[in-house]
């Protein structure tokens, strides 16, 4: 397998990364591989056996080119600034362009120690790495900016947490690494010039059209701002919690990264937590659009060396984009929602509509991903696939009526909204049941229920009638989810 690596960080950013080496597994046997995005990134795979692909994505061998080193970054944790944390458990292999231009990292995840480890021992469990292989791919299906999974290798050694479990490493791909938290280590540590030539680095490799811009840093302060509203309207979108958006897992990409303990929503609930250790639900589903203006103003912060460098006043500026967040997440967000229920063009009663929507929704604690198939199902006549989410026949029918005075606004037919609705809204995702039950199948050695999942995930929006049960929540009185970060 030829990776034709063509390595920008490691050759210009030097004293921003450690070198890093993987360590040996006993015994690399592939779990899953993704041949279909092998393609999209030149990666040719034929004639290639399962036994070679595992040995190079466990890091036994590495392949000719790469240069395995592992980032530096800082980040504020819960609130909390860490001065220090870096690629504890991850090294990067290199770099490689796509044929079509584009340039991809690729990551081992869970394959030892680094320089940045913190005492940790730098491995993962099967669990994380086969959780975030399936949401991560589920959430590239639906559309939302990510990185991908390439490869997961089982390592035929156990680790620790609070019990042992078979280790695994994940090959993760990535427009970059680079993060939040990588502008705030420079910053903090090594001030503008650092700061600058990070900056530099980022708008040469992601946005080289900012590179004329009257102020480069400022204008990348504007355009991960954009992205980030983006990428957080997508997950409110889709009932998505991430569960631990610290800044060391903001990518300046814009692309969802770090699935820790991630979970999707199924009954509606806006103050609704996943995460075992998100106990005062910091990044609950409905907190995250304050979390994510939070991020960005830190990101400003660690900017803003680099801003004054060019320009003085374009200080003020940047703060007036922070300031300016709520706004434009809310346009960005209402766009999204438009979309979802099958209003084409912008009217005044939107937000009322969308907000009283998500009230009807939290009183009623109607499933999230099935009502949106429901309403559209609605369109078409048939009034008993929604009626069958709700408590009675005139539950939601006030925000019902309303709806629907907005829908006809248009003068387009209702099947055609009907399946514009549908090619937005997904019928299947990850759902927390469905999840837990194949990876407790996995590390008891049956990948079956996993693969079975991966499949249906990776198709979202096409009702298979022999899919039925993976469209349904779990049973109402079951024991509530609870997520684990995997480190």
């Amino acid at each position: 397998m030829d990776f034709a690596f063509n390595n920008s960080f490691h050759d210009a950013m030097e004293g921003f990364y450690a070198p890093a080496e993987a360590a040996k597994p006993s015994v690399p046997m592939l779990l899953a591989f993704n041949p279909v995005l092998a393609a999209r990134l030149g990666l040719v795979s034929d004639g290639v056996n399962d036994d070679q692909i595992a040995r190079i994505f466990s890091g036994m061998e590495m392949p000719a080119g790469a240069n395995p080193l592992a980032f530096a970054y800082a980040g504020h944790q819960f609130g909390h600034f860490s001065a220090q944390l870096g690629d504890g458990r991850a090294l990067l292999l290199g770099e490689i362009i796509a044929p079509d231009g584009a340039r991809f990292d690729v990551q081992l995840k869970g394959s030892g120690p680094t320089a940045f480890s913190r005492n940790g021992d730098g491995k993962a469990a099967i669990g994380p790495v086969l959780r975030e292989f399936l949401v991560s791919e589920a959430m590239a299906a639906m559309g939302v900016p990510t990185t991908r999974s390439l490869a997961a290798v089982a390592t035929g050694d156990r680790v620790q947490r609070e019990q042992t479990h078979p280790g695994a490493v994940l090959t993760r791909i990535a427009s970059s690494h680079i993060r939040v938290g990588t502008f705030q280590f420079f910053a903090a540590h090594f001030g503008v010039e650092h700061v600058t030539q990070l900056s530099d680095y980022t708008i040469h490799r992601h946005f080289l059209e900012l590179a004329a811009a009257s102020n480069r840093h400022l204008a990348l302060l504007d355009r991960v701002i954009g992205l980030q509203c983006d990428l957080v309207a997508h997950w409110l979108g889709i009932g998505f919690i991430h569960g631990v958006m610290n800044t060391d897992n903001v990518a300046i990409s814009g692309e969802t990264i770090d699935y820790g303990p991630c979970a999707f929503m199924d009954r509606f609930a806006v103050e609704t937590v996943f995460s075992s250790i998100d106990a005062n639900g910091r990044y609950a589903y409905g907190r995250q659009p304050q979390i994510m203006h939070w991020n960005m103003a830190r990101f400003a912060e660690a900017l803003l060396p680099a801003i004054h460098a060019v320009d003085p006043a374009d200080v003020d500026r940047a703060k007036a984009m922070v300031e300016a967040i709520p706004d434009r997440f809310r346009v960005i967000w209402h766009h999204r929602m438009r979309s979802k229920l099958g209003l084409v063009q912008a009217g005044e009663a939107d937000g009322r509509l969308i907000d009283a929507l998500f009230a009807e929704l939290e009183q009623h604690r109607v499933d999230f991903t099935s009502f949106f198939r429901a309403l559209a199902q609605l369109l078409r006549g048939d009034g008993a696939t929604l009626q069958a989410l709700l408590p009675d026949a005139e539950a939601m029918a006030p925000w019902i009526a309303d709806w629907w005075v907005q829908f006809e606004r248009f003068a387009i037919a209702p099947l055609e909204r009907a399946d514009a609705m549908d090619a937005v809204n997904p019928v299947y995702i990850p759902r927390n049941h469905q999840v837990e039950r194949a990876l407790v199948a996995a590390e008891a050695g049956d990948m079956a229920p996993w693969r079975a999942l991966l499949e249906v995930v990776q198709n979202p929006y096409v009702v298979r009638p022999e899919w039925d049960d993976y469209a349904h929540p779990a049973p109402i009185d079951s024991v509530p989810h609870v997520t684990f970060c995997g480190t």
